[in-house]
């Protein structure tokens, strides 16, 4: 049958790279992040001044950072999306290989800032680096890796190599400790295994598993078993980080009580990364999260989309861990912040402050834009109608 191009645009072959590029790249997922840089920088001028004058530094350092790190991850995203699905791959593994050795160096050399784990490498000038931010996909590249090839004739037991690799990243995040990444990593394995077919039983067992994880981790870990504690108290302590979140979330109402007005951010020492949610409400309201909220919505349905009609296996599966692991932590931080779920010290993605989150998540959505490129191709139902 003759083949056909998904999307409206077929790539013609000789073009420049750019051109190419921009007629097969997903726009109005590009035009998402883009929106949503702009929100973080928006809610950085807010947010990150109390820090800056704590620290007796400009009002602007910490924007003005974000600027930088967030230049230097749209950068990356770019290069990254204009990759073919085989560089993807490649760079993916490569990368997985420096995150593990970076992770496996944290009981030696890491820091925890006072925060009670340990996951930050220090550099020189001040700076750090947080590898399980970049561990996220690597390691969802080099998985989908495996389970595509355990489908071809004579391949490897890919999916069981996957089980191992994620066993083991779960387990090293856990040790920092950092449940919440842990977990990260452990739903995109899930969800990558599940389209790829894996039985019913197998991820219940999985789940089963982690629950008896989670009470060993609740029996071994004071760090843990304090958050769990917060959650599930019936009165909300106003002292603590999540009282002051939930005092703004309610006190920001529709419209918000003005730009600049919030005073949540005087009392949030982590209100420019894991709780910025909670000055967006303070400050612009409802209005503002939902539009966050949909712009989030956008890009995870618009790449599920279109992987839907993707015939390439590793294509379908990495791209799909990408899209659900990134949307996934868009909903853990907001969740936190309005008491749903147990704080995890999860980033924002491209909204809250931090060089490490801002380019790791650059690299995320540059892989995901890069597999969900229109390219000539049948479609996955011509693929599936020549088994019969």
């Amino acid at each position: 049958m003759t083949e056909m191009v998904f999307g409206t645009t077929p790539v013609r072959a000789g073009d420049p790279i750019l051109p190419r590029w921009w007629r097969t790249v997903d726009r109005w997922s590009l035009a998402c992040v883009l929106g949503l840089f702009a929100m973080g920088l928006l809610l950085g001028l807010a947010a990150s001044v109390p820090l800056a004058e704590k620290n007796n530094l400009p009002q602007f350092y910490y924007v003005t950072r974000q600027a930088v790190f967030g230049a230097m991850a749209l950068f990356v995203m770019l290069i990254v999306s204009m990759m073919s699905p085989r560089q993807v791959r490649r760079w993916g593994v490569i990368g997985f290989a420096f995150a593990m050795i970076a992770i496996m160096l944290l009981p030696m050399i890491g820091t925890d800032f006072g925060k009670g784990a340990v996951r930050w490498l220090r550099l020189p000038g001040g700076m750090s680096i947080q590898p399980s931010e970049f561990l996220k996909p690597c390691f969802v590249a080099l998985c989908a890796w495996f389970i595509a090839a355990a489908d071809e004739l004579g391949g490897p037991p890919g999916k069981i190599y996957s089980f191992v690799v994620a066993f083991t990243v779960v387990l090293l995040l856990a040790l920092q400790p950092d449940f919440g990444q842990a977990s990260l990593v452990l739903f995109s394995w899930c969800v990558m295994y599940f389209v790829a077919g894996a039985p019913l039983m197998l991820l219940l067992g999985v789940m089963g598993a982690t629950l008896i994880g989670g009470v060993f981790a609740y029996e071994a870990s004071d760090h843990f078993a304090r958050r769990i504690d917060g959650f599930l108290a019936a009165e909300v302590d106003p002292r603590t980080q999540l009282g002051y979140a939930t005092n703004a979330i309610q006190e920001g109402g529709f419209f918000g009580v003005g730009v600049g007005e919030g005073s949540v951010k005087w009392s949030l020492p982590d209100a420019h990364t894991d709780f910025i949610i909670a000055v967006a409400a303070e400050e612009y309201g409802l209005i503002m999260v939902l539009a966050i909220l949909a712009l989030y919505g956008t890009i995870v349905v618009r790449s599920l989309n279109r992987l839907t009609r993707e015939r390439d296996p590793f294509v379908r599966v990495a791209g799909t861990g990408l899209a659900c692991a990134f949307g996934v932590q868009a909903l853990i931080n907001m969740g936190v912040a309005v008491r749903l779920l147990p704080a995890k010290g999860m980033t924002l993605p491209f909204v809250s402050y931090g060089g490490s989150s801002v380019i790791a998540s650059g690299i995320a959505i540059g892989m995901l834009l890069a597999l969900t490129r229109t390219r000539p191709q049948g479609e996955i139902s011509d693929v599936l109608g020549r088994g019969h």
